[in-house]
This record gives structure tokens, sequence and C-alpha cells, in this order.
């Protein structure tokens, strides 16, 4: 077992492949617009939840392809949750499902391409993390988010809302 398949496997596990949870793919199938852009007492909607984990995992990736790590100037987390009221429809909803595909199969391409040693390098500029590290903390934060998505979706299930 080598770094390359751990983390291709926890990038599964999480998206695509059912193993301890119903990964993300499975979670968001059945869901329409409205439904993703439902906010709860938390002023949070499962579509928000899944923009930020867009974000996140596109912003990753691309600091993982172009081997040049540099922190960004200030991102305000909360606004990688932003879902556009005016753009709520299926139509975009399903461009945002496609999105979050193309960055998850994305990450296995790289993944895939990758280098043991680059897995195991360290980011002198982002606290000597080793690649392994730093995209296996990712797939932690994406297990996070997921169980808030699967909640909240169990909320509406419970409350009956088509």
């Amino acid at each position: 077992m080598n770094y390359k398949s751990i983390l291709i496997d926890q990038l599964n596990a999480c998206y695509n492949d059912k193993s301890w949870f119903i990964p993300l793919q499975e979670v968001l199938i059945d869901l329409n617009a409205e439904q993703a852009a439902r906010e709860y007492a938390s002023k949070q909607s499962i579509w928000a939840i899944v923009n930020h984990l867009i974000f996140w995992n596109e912003k990753w990736l691309e600091r993982f392809e172009i081997e040049q790590f540099e922190l960004p100037g200030t991102t305000n987390n909360e606004d990688t949750f932003y879902v556009d009221p005016n753009t709520i429809n299926d139509a975009e909803w399903n461009r945002t499902l496609q999105r979050l595909d193309l960055v998850f199969r994305s990450w296995n391409t790289a993944l895939e391409k990758s280098e043991e040693f680059k897995l195991s390098s360290e980011i002198s500029s982002y606290f000597n993390a080793p690649w392994w590290g730093v995209v296996s903390n990712l797939c932690l934060h994406n297990a996070y988010h997921i169980g808030q998505i699967m909640l909240l979706k169990k909320l509406m299930q419970l409350q009956k809302i088509d």
C-alpha cells in the first residue's frame, strides 16, 4: 500500500464509493435545486456546503498541480458557502453537481499521475506539511461536510418536504 492508493481510496470513499458512509454523489443524486438551496436554522443549505467543498477541492488541486504553493491573500471562508439566490434552478444545480464531479475526477487523475516522492514531499510554505497529509486532511474536511449534508437531508425527509 502506498500514499497514492490510500488517498485515492479516501477521495472515492467521500465521493462515490459506498463504504463506511453514504458517499456524497449518492446523497445528492435525488435532490432538486429548491431542496438543495433550502436553508435551515444554521442558515446553511446543502447547495452552500457543496459550493464550499468545490471551492476547497479546486483550490488544493490547483496548488497540487502547479507544484508551487503560495497561500492566497485572504479568503473569507464564509464566502465559499455562497449560493446566488438569482440562480436557484435545476439547470444551475446540475451545473454545480457537474463541477463537483469534475473536481473529484480531476483529483483522481492527478493522484494517479503523481509520483510517490511528490506525495511525501513537504510544502515548506505550508508548515512543512507533506502532500499526503494535506490531501488526507482535505478528505477529512470532505467527510465532515458530507455528514452535515446528510443531516440536512435527513431533516428534510423528517419534515417531509418535497
